[in-house]
């Protein structure tokens, strides 16, 4: 272990996972290691670079499986919540404000209930109308008649963590212990692998430089795929954000709430405190970007607008919950992309046929509650020491992707209950809020 330590590590990606990756092998005592990413920190383009997300009370987020794979969700959550409670890095950073989760069609609310097994002895309540729901927040907040809402609120062992700021105090962290951080284009732009003797020694970058190590790990998200044959394991899919100004009373008023959640309609959580921006993100399966006829290839890209049909949907979740806030001009949307592996588990495995390079990619969606500890479990995979339910469920898996349907929502729903292309969505079809765009 001592000359793995010494060895030369190369990151790729300096968003959640490889920030965290970047962290613990800090903290293990690795000497060597370099990230290399096209953006400063926190990424323009990172699912983490974000105000909130919202931290749950368990990890169910990923479809179906049999008893490694709930063992292994199991254990993370936990591992992760006990992570947010207790390092001192992550601590901070995390809101135990409570979350409220609802349905709106009968079917769903007994999906949730049968997922979930919401009872009081659990610490649940269950809210039936809208004044329960009203009574989760303090008045002025709720304002909405939830029609046909039903769920559950829970006080404790949930909330929300602010994304963005873990975010930069894990790559800050990982900086102060010794890790090298290369940002920005040219010299952070990774074009290619470096193949050779039938092994990958490291990248090259824009400027034509080539950066060889020992060992190379991908943390690079839903542009994974343009860097390496996935055989069809991950799907890179965008989601929608939108944010509207808050008076400094409304942010007061609006401190400390609980997550408010419908499966099918959206979620929002409490302003952010330096700009005084409220998130909301509408629910739908997702967007992709097919450039194939078959929908076999989904490529990324930036934009800080969302489709026309995304901001009807936020502002149909504001409707029912805060309609006093539905017509308020957005300050801020962009699409947010994650990579879905076929069952929605992870990713996290040393490559077959090339002994050097370790993946550590496959967040689908639920990735990024994960960041105090996911980088554990990659440095665990690259000592070789991964548990041996974990190394199972996590593996490289390209048998699961034969004849992959790109268009499965995968348990997700809300929207048009699809997956649409976002291809097909022509210019006049995006909201135009207009930016400084010095600041993006």
């Amino acid at each position: 272990m001592a000359d793995l330590k010494s060895s030369s590590i190369l990151i790729i990606g300096c968003g959640t996972w490889g920030a965290s990756t970047a962290l613990h092998l800090a903290r293990r005592g690795y000497k060597n290691v370099t990230i290399l990413d096209p953006y400063e920190v926190p990424s323009a383009i990172s699912a983490g670079n974000d105000i909130n997300k919202i931290k749950g009370w368990a990890d169910n987020d990923s479809s179906g499986g049999g008893v490694d794979e709930s063992y292994v969700r199991d254990r993370v959550s936990q591992e992760a919540t006990a992570a947010w409670e207790e390092d001192e890095l992550f601590k901070p950073f995390y809101h135990e404000t409570g979350y409220v989760i609802a349905a709106t069609q009968e079917k769903h609310v007994k999906d949730l209930y049968d997922e979930e097994q919401p009872t009081p002895e659990k610490g649940f309540v269950e809210l039936k109308s809208a004044e329960d729901f009203r009574k989760t927040m303090p008045e002025g907040v709720l304002t909405g008649d939830f029609p046909g809402w039903k769920g559950w609120f829970k006080k404790e062992g949930c909330g929300w963590v602010h994304a963005r700021k873990a975010l930069e105090a894990a790559a800050r962290e990982a900086q102060r212990l010794g890790v090298k951080l290369v940002t920005g284009s040219p010299q952070g732009a990774v074009t290619s692998l470096i193949f050779e003797d039938g092994d990958v020694r490291g990248v090259r970058t824009v400027d034509g430089i080539e950066h060889r190590a020992d060992r190379t790990i991908l943390c690079a998200g839903a542009n994974a795929p343009q860097l390496l044959d996935m055989k069809d394991q991950l799907r890179p899919t965008a989601w929608t954000l939108a944010h509207i100004k808050m008076t400094p009373e409304e942010v007061k008023l609006y401190k400390n709430l609980p997550v408010l959640f419908n499966v099918e309609r959206g979620f929002f959580m409490e302003p952010d405190e330096d700009a005084h921006e409220l998130k909301i993100c509408d629910e739908h399966p997702g967007y992709c970007n097919w450039t194939t006829p078959d929908h076999s290839v989904s490529t990324p890209f930036s934009k800080h607008q969302i489709p026309l049909r995304s901001e009807k949907g936020v502002r149909l979740f504001l409707r029912e919950t805060m309609p006093h806030l539905a017509s308020r001009p957005f300050s801020f949307a962009r699409i947010c992309w994650c990579a879905d592996t076929p069952n929605r588990d992870f990713l996290i495995s040393s490559h077959p046929d090339y002994p050097s390079l370790i993946l550590g990619v496959g967040g689908s969606g639920h990735g990024y509650k994960h960041i105090p500890v996911i980088g554990q479990y990659i440095v665990d995979c690259l000592e070789g020491r991964m548990d041996e339910r974990f190394r199972k469920v996590w593996r490289w898996r390209p048998e699961t992707a034969v004849g992959r349907d790109g268009s499965d929502v995968q348990g997700r729903m809300g929207g048009s209950y699809k997956v649409l292309n976002l291809a097909e969505i022509g210019e006049e079809e995006w909201t135009k809020i207009q930016y400084d765009h010095a600041k993006l």
